[in-house]
């Protein structure tokens, strides 16, 4: 039996679970700072760090309870060491490794976008391996072939904006509350998305590369000529762009890798205009696709807690002591190196 508390810190959220290798997902504690970064329109990384320092702790405990666990029951902990903000990522790290080395049991760093990837794996109908997955969230839209824990490949990614980086900016462009995905997409359900034809990017580049710069300029454009009246169909025109280009590019990812399981993973994943979709054009296309359950789209602890007890029951070689290092920017190969050295 492996059992493995999971921490996240790498931006907005703080993440606490525990995950157990023969009863799952014992517990899952998540405190969200949207309230605190709402008034800037975005992350303040000074507050960010300070509230992970306040809330961590607390979380901690609450976890342990819910799971009637205590510290001595844990096989290892595993923490979030990139990429993200450094001195969010700094928070988890430090109290991970500390916490680590007074139990004596590993400390594991884990790659934040090996969580999201492997986050669907937590659902009550699981993906089988290999997969393509389509990370979409407010720092990355990235397609990925995953083999297994561990082994992955870059299809594709965006060359500038992530999809969620322009509903945030788009919102913003039309006076709604951060995080932007949500209110843009509650919006667009009172719009016309037929209204006006945003660009669909890159959408017949014959590649899987993707940007979303260009769209959000667009949106600029038109805001700037329209009245509030017509915010419901801009948000449903931009949406149904969004939309139209993740499925083109899903598509297309299913054919060159010759796979039919689709797994998406990140926030923007929580969007239903995009679920609804990306289930029609891949079952179309004879795949299925897969979801984490809802809550775990966003950063949370659970999805790296799994990653750490998979490290564990694959038996991939963790840091043999407590020094540690944090990595804002982390190239995902890099990462899988640090568990075959």
């Amino acid at each position: 039996m492996v059992r493995v508390l999971g921490i996240e810190t790498s931006c907005d959220e703080t993440g606490i679970a525990i995950y157990d290798s023969h009863l799952g997902l014992m517990a899952d504690h998540l405190h969200s700072q949207i309230k605190l970064h709402n008034e800037y329109g975005g992350v303040v990384p000074e507050l960010a760090s300070r509230d992970h320092i306040r809330r961590i702790s607390p979380l901690i405990k609450d976890t342990l309870q819910t799971a009637n666990c205590a510290l001595s029951d844990l096989s290892a902990i595993a923490y979030t060491a990139g990429p993200g903000l450094a001195g969010a990522l700094l928070v988890g790290a430090s109290v991970a490794e500390a916490l680590a080395f007074a139990l004596d049991i590993p400390a594991l760093p884990i790659h934040h976008l090996e969580g999201h990837l492997l986050s669907p794996c937590l659902s009550t109908t699981p993906p089988q391996f290999p997969f393509v997955a389509l990370l979409v969230s407010g720092g990355h839209s990235q397609f990925m072939r995953v083999d297994s824990p561990g082994r992955y490949e870059l299809l594709g990614e965006s060359v500038d904006d992530a999809a969620g980086e322009a509903f945030d900016k788009t919102a913003k462009l039309l006076g709604l509350p951060y995080p932007g995905g949500p209110h843009i997409a509650k919006l667009a359900t009172l719009g016309n998305d037929q209204r006006f034809n945003f660009p669909r990017p890159m959408i017949h580049s014959g590649d899987l590369m993707m940007s979303f710069s260009g769209l959000k300029t667009a949106v600029s454009l038109v805001v700037a000529q329209h009245t509030e009246k017509d915010y419901a169909d801009i948000a449903a025109s931009f949406e149904a762009a969004i939309v139209d280009t993740l499925c083109s590019k899903a598509a297309k990812a299913l054919e060159k890798t010759q796979l039919k399981q689709l797994v998406i993973a990140g926030g923007v994943g929580a969007n239903l205009k995009l679920r609804e979709r990306l289930g029609t054009t891949i079952r179309g296309l004879g795949g299925e696709v897969f979801y984490p359950p809802l809550h775990l789209c966003t950063d949370n602890g659970a999805m790296i807690a799994f990653a750490g007890a998979q490290k564990i029951l694959l038996q991939q070689k963790p840091p043999i002591n407590h020094s540690f290092s944090i990595y804002p920017r982390w190239d995902l190969q890099a990462y899988s190196d640090l568990y075959r050295t």
